[in-house]
């Protein structure tokens, strides 16, 4: 007979002694962060701790990398209270665009009440989450955090079922079916794979993953007008020439350790900027050869993640002016 261990729930105050010097400081770190996202959905990058809102200061300030909005987070290791929830209020009323995450040890059924209320009366700019965390262990392992959802918004599933029907309703053609398909192929392929977070995929030619950075991603497009594959890093903000700019410099030694060129385009004509490898002569509607072609595409994706990622957390738009480039 096989022996399994037993869950063991731990205390907060075992490990976070404080919420400001133990907890906050903990959750603000990249792989915990990471923790929160996937439980969120999101992906989460912080932008500065004890960040002044109104009369209050929020425990962190992160944007969601995939659409550059800001998410506010509060953490308690208690039950909830009416202060906390009060400066949640203030928040909302000092940031005209926000997605709130309320964390606490427990959620009393008036708090949770509280945050689905607010996300049936406010609209699509202001969204509340509540969760629990939890501290489990087994045995005498390491203790593992748990985060679980109490409250979100009615509008995070509703996006979801506006997003299945949108597919359903529309005159799928055979195209978007086969690019349906391949995406649901390729996010199966991506198991294991844990710097390329999948996301549901779409019948569209392109298929995004956060590099940890909002206004930038990195990118994988099928072609089958000019039958080829893409895989890149897309700048998308107001700081995207500044960024592109000051990688340039780096274009030698990024390509050295890639070990192959790519192509640097700044579109002159648009506010984005790209930097790509491409494949040509594959023919995307054969099916033949979408196994080949996914490895292609997630081999390269792994490459421009490792080679890029160092420079990206490091660029600061500042440090570049037009005169650098003259």
């Amino acid at each position: 007979m096989t022996d399994l261990g037993r869950l063991k729930k731990v205390e907060l105050r075992d490990i976070w002694k404080t919420e400001d010097r133990d907890f906050t400081p903990w959750l603000a770190g990249e792989d915990n962060m990471t923790i929160l996202s996937d439980a969120l959905g999101m992906d989460l990058e912080v932008e500065a701790q004890e960040q002044k809102v109104g009369p209050f200061r929020a425990d962190i300030l992160c944007k969601d990398t995939h659409d550059s909005s800001w998410v506010l987070i509060e953490n308690q290791l208690e039950r909830t209270d009416h202060t906390h929830l009060g400066q949640l209020l203030t928040y909302a009323a000092g940031l005209e665009a926000v997605t709130i995450v309320w964390i606490a040890s427990r959620f009393t059924d008036e708090h949770r009440a509280a945050l689905d209320w607010l996300n049936d009366h406010t609209d699509d700019k202001l969204r509340f989450f509540g969760l629990e965390v939890e501290l489990w262990k087994i045995g005498e392992s390491m203790a593992a955090p748990k985060f679980n959802i109490v409250s979100k918004p009615n509008e995070w599933t509703r996006s979801i079922s506006r997003a299945s029907s949108r597919i359903e309703s529309e005159a799928v053609t055979e195209y978007k079916q086969m690019k349906l398909e391949y995406w649901t192929k390729f996010k199966e392929a991506l198991h294991g794979h844990h710097n390329l977070r999948p996301r549901k995929p779409f019948p569209q030619h392109w298929y995004d993953f956060s590099i940890g950075r909002s206004g930038m991603h990195l990118t994988t497009t099928i072609n089958s007008r000019d039958n080829q594959l893409t895989t890149e890093v897309y700048l998308n903000d107001e700081n995207a020439k500044a960024f592109f700019h000051l990688l340039l410099p780096h274009r030698e030694s990024i390509e050295a350790e890639l070990g192959f060129k790519l192509n640097w385009d700044e579109l002159p004509e648009r506010k984005a900027c790209r930097i790509f490898r491409l494949k040509k002569n594959v023919d995307v509607t054969d099916r033949k050869t979408w196994s080949e072609s996914r490895q292609w595409q997630i081999k390269n994706l792994e490459a421009l993640y490792d080679a890029f990622h160092p420079y990206l957390m490091k660029l600061n738009p500042d440090d570049w002016t037009n005169e650098m480039d003259l």
